[in-house]
């Protein structure tokens, strides 16, 4: 396998570029693993996850006082992390707020309900990309497990390639985590990772898309209030 490209190099941890199909935890071929033998690294640590079939940012720390600092910024959502996507058909809304608890269903499938004990919240904006096609911009306020999947599939846009929430065939899951913004020890890092892979998304009109999507953080995102708000 080819070597997992290095996005942004810190003492404390490493920001990579997460390939589409690779999982986290396999023993041999996980996400974990594989930079080990390739940074030369005895110790690695998750701080956040992404689904096998997502691709883009990934941080990991470097000793465990960072995995503990970096997690707490998860935790306390003091990290942005901003997603792009592919879906077809027109979905029930080209924006907003996606609000809703989770439950998990059978064969690992989540569904968003109208509770709010403990929601999801998911915002986005949307375009058409090319005739049927729209592309989503998206930005997970919290991270719950298939949250943006489950999320898209509620306005009627199952993400391209989820065989688990679509019927949609495609080449990949058309997910990728496009950007990473926090703040770490007093200093800004923004991080962006480019899209390499997936027909929908390197077509003309898919690149023209992405093309506009350099700094997500400054897009219009509605206000979240209380204690759902973003810090």
């Amino acid at each position: 396998m080819p070597d997992i490209p290095i996005l942004f190099t810190h003492p404390d941890f490493y920001i990579v570029a997460k390939p589409a199909g690779v999982t986290m935890h396999d023993a041999q071929f996980g996400i974990v693993t594989l930079l080990r033998n390739q940074l030369q690294e005895t110790e690695l640590f998750l701080c956040h996850r992404l689904d096998d079939g997502t691709s883009g940012c990934l941080i990991l720390a470097r000793n465990s006082s960072a995995a503990a600092a970096l997690s707490e910024l998860f935790a306390t959502r003091t990290i942005q992390k901003f997603y792009v996507a592919a879906a077809y058909g027109k979905p029930k809304k080209k924006q907003g707020t996606i609000k809703g608890d989770m439950i998990n269903r059978r064969r690992g499938q989540h569904i968003l309900t109208k509770t709010l004990e403990n929601p999801a919240i998911t915002q986005f904006f949307s375009q058409s990309v090319s005739p049927g096609l729209r592309g989503y911009i998206v930005r997970p306020l919290t991270g719950k497990t298939h949250q943006i999947r489950v999320a898209l599939k509620s306005v009627g846009a199952p993400i391209l390639g989820d065989t688990l929430y679509g019927k949609d065939d495609a080449d990949r899951l058309y997910l990728h985590a496009l950007r990473i913004c926090f703040t770490y020890q007093g200093t800004a890092f923004s991080v962006s990772c480019p899209v390499n892979a997936g027909q929908a998304f390197l077509s003309p009109a898919g690149q023209h898309w992405l093309g506009t999507l350099s700094e997500p953080e400054h897009l219009p995102w509605p206000e979240i209030k209380g204690k759902d708000s973003v810090n």
